[in-house]
């Protein structure tokens, strides 16, 4: 109650009636593996250009970066990325001051952005600024990345320097101009190189003395500074680094734990989870317990018997997909056997954009493939679909299309993707949506703005076609008054409303029965 203590006149807002309840993102999706290099905790991502520039291109052990191509090209616009590496080093390096000799110190620290040997493939060049000449104090940095092994021995023998004709270009190269020692200064070495590089971060050891250059004269780089570390690359990532490290710094948590701190992921894709069962395992487990995101599952890649495939689980948290796609590797121009993981989820996200998440992503063509691993007939799939194998099937004139809607679950009530994924994205909705009710007095007003809020929400609900019936009265109802709690309910501080709402389910089976008839008009 506002105190009043001087005449006048006051005027006060007052909150009445429903708050607005906003639906939640379903179609952003979760990507875990393998990359060339990058960071290992999550990252957002929104283009496979984004990919490309962070994280490097395709790999020979690991199809996380088709997978996340074939995501964007089918129609996904966000998804997160958290790579997934055996390797707990990271490459570093200092830039020294113009010190002579032994006696040069420090001044600035360089780490590569993310652990493995991949960091011992970048070079700074240190130079002049641009503005030298007002400030001797500026100083240019010069970042080189080179992929190759045998692209970074001709660099190495080259001082990293392009213009030399045995030396290969950089796979990535970046410029920052009149940079600063300085704190205050808006072009604080700090300031423009972190968060924006793609391959270190740095730190500065002593304000004030600029790194001496690693260039002549002329420019040409005569001693480069090369991060470095001990590394054994050959390692390949376990189920225990998929699970992640679950460090006191949420912003630092890696794989699974990682995922956690993400509310905005829906769709969960482990590209390579086909290949090793355990990742399969861990994945649906990450899905059931966070209770807010829907995985993809996906068949092996050969030797399988189309009579005895089943989903590797029973739940009604995930999907399975069923053959394998081939498309054409960009890099090499060969055409690659590829799990469908990747394609599907942008398919999800498609579907979701266009028509919203009731709708079964299915009956969807699949882009940026030329074919599937093999034919899935009708006779085939008449056995699988029982089963919640989704298949992928081949039609003519009609392209490829994902042509099965069903989870991997044996529970009829959520056999439906879309039903399973639209009470996720109800959940989550009004979850998110009513926090405002929480330490509100408990009372009769309260009840009455909460059912308003809610009912609003499913109308729209409604409305997009998301739930049966003619009326919203059919499709749902809300309910929140005394016969929903107790007393005992009311003094120990809960709130009980309950809702109940009729989800449209797929036309899976269309029959038409056609029969002669023979008109009665004379």
């Amino acid at each position: 109650m506002a105190e009043y203590l001087a005449p006048g006149v006051y005027v006060e807002e007052v909150q009445r009636g429903a708050a607005p309840l906003a639906g939640v993102s379903t179609s952003t999706a979760g990507f875990l593996g393998p990359t060339e290099r990058g960071p290992t905790n999550p990252r957002l991502l929104t283009s496979f250009s984004g990919f490309r520039r962070l994280y490097g291109g395709y790999l020979e052990d690991s199809y996380l970066p088709t997978a996340v191509n074939g995501f964007f090209t089918n129609g996904g616009s966000r998804c997160f990325l958290g790579r997934v590496t055996a390797a707990d080093e990271t490459a570093e390096a200092e830039l020294p001051d113009d010190g002579p000799g032994e006696s040069a110190t420090g001044v600035v620290s360089v780490e590569a952005l993310g652990p493995g040997g991949w960091g011992e493939h970048v070079a700074l060049i240190v130079s002049n600024a641009s503005m030298h000449d007002m400030d001797e104090q500026l100083f240019r940095l010069t970042v080189r990345y080179w992929a190759g092994e045998e692209a970074l021995e001709d660099a190495n023998a080259g001082n990293a320097d392009p213009d030399d004709d045995d030396v290969p270009d950089p796979d990535v190269e970046e410029v920052y101009d009149d940079l600063s020692m300085e704190r205050r200064s808006s072009n604080y070495v700090e300031k423009q190189v972190n968060g924006t590089s793609a391959l270190i971060e740095v730190t500065v050891e002593e304000e004030g003395e600029r790194p001496a250059n690693s260039v002549d004269d002329d420019g040409s780089p005569t001693d480069p500074v090369w991060l470095e570390g001990s590394f054994d690359d050959d390692e390949s990532p376990d189920v225990e680094d998929y699970k992640g490290s679950g460090d006191d710094d949420p912003e630092d948590r890696t794989g699974f734990a990682g995922f956690e701190q993400v509310s905005d992921i829906s769709i969960v894709c482990l590209p390579d989870e086909a290949e090793d069962g355990t990742l399969t395992d861990e994945l649906i487990t990450h899905c059931e317990t966070m209770d807010d995101r829907f995985a993809i599952l996906q068949a092996e890649q050969s030797g399988v018997d189309v009579g005895s495939l089943m989903p590797p689980d029973d739940t009604d948290m995930a999907a399975f997909y069923y053959p394998w796609l081939k498309a054409r590797n960009p890099d090499t121009g060969m055409v690659e056997e590829i799990p469908p993981g990747g394609h599907v989820a942008g398919i999800y996200a498609r579907s979701d954009t266009r028509h919203g998440v009731h709708k079964a992503p299915a009956n969807e063509v699949i882009r940026g493939i030329s074919d599937i691993q093999r034919p899935v007939t009708q006779g085939d799939q008449e056995v699988l679909n029982p089963r919640g194998v989704n298949c992928i099937r081949s039609f003519r004139g009609r392209g490829i299309r994902v042509w099965g809607a069903r989870t991997a679950s044996s529970n009829p009530q959520w056999k439906y993707i879309n039903v399973r994924r639209l009470f996720l994205f109800l959940r989550g909705s009004i979850e998110q949506g009513t926090q405002w009710v929480v330490f509100e007095p408990n009372n009769e007003e309260l009840w009455a703005r909460v059912r308003q809020t809610i009912k609003n929400f499913l109308t729209g609900v409604w409305e997009d076609g998301a739930l049966m019936g003619t009326t919203p009265e059919e499709a749902f109802f809300v309910k929140c008054d005394r016969s929903t709690m107790t007393q005992s309910d009311i003094d120990n501080g809960r709130l009980i409303c309950e809702i109940g709402v009729a989800p449209t389910k797929p036309a899976e089976f269309v029959i038409f029965r056609i029969s002669q008839w023979t008109s009665d008009a004379s």
